[in-house]
């Protein structure tokens, strides 16, 4: 299975970074990507919203730096969420 495939979001683990800086919320995506290895959900919802960017921008960066997220893509038709497909055997 892969990103496009995936049909129902709201199935999905999901973290909402409305109201949080940018320190916090990469601090909350980092936990909540380890969390969901350890219960190994595959695939993540990361709803960062559209506003300024900046959630989107620090969202971006920590997917990108993190060694166990193996894709990510925003939603199409909405632009607010990026969904996440991370590898849970690596720790």
């Amino acid at each position: 299975m892969d990103l496009n495939s995936i049909i129902f979001y709201d199935q999905l683990p999901k973290l909402d970074l409305h109201g949080y800086d940018s320190a916090t919320a990469r601090v909350a995506i980092l936990d909540f990507i380890k969390d969901n290895q350890k219960m190994k959900n595959e695939f993540l919802l990361i709803v960062h919203g559209n506003g300024s960017g900046t959630l989107k921008r620090v969202t971006n960066s920590v997917l990108n730096k993190n060694r166990n997220v193996l894709e990510f893509k925003g939603i199409i038709g909405n632009t607010g969420c990026t969904i996440v497909r991370i590898s849970f055997d690596r720790k």
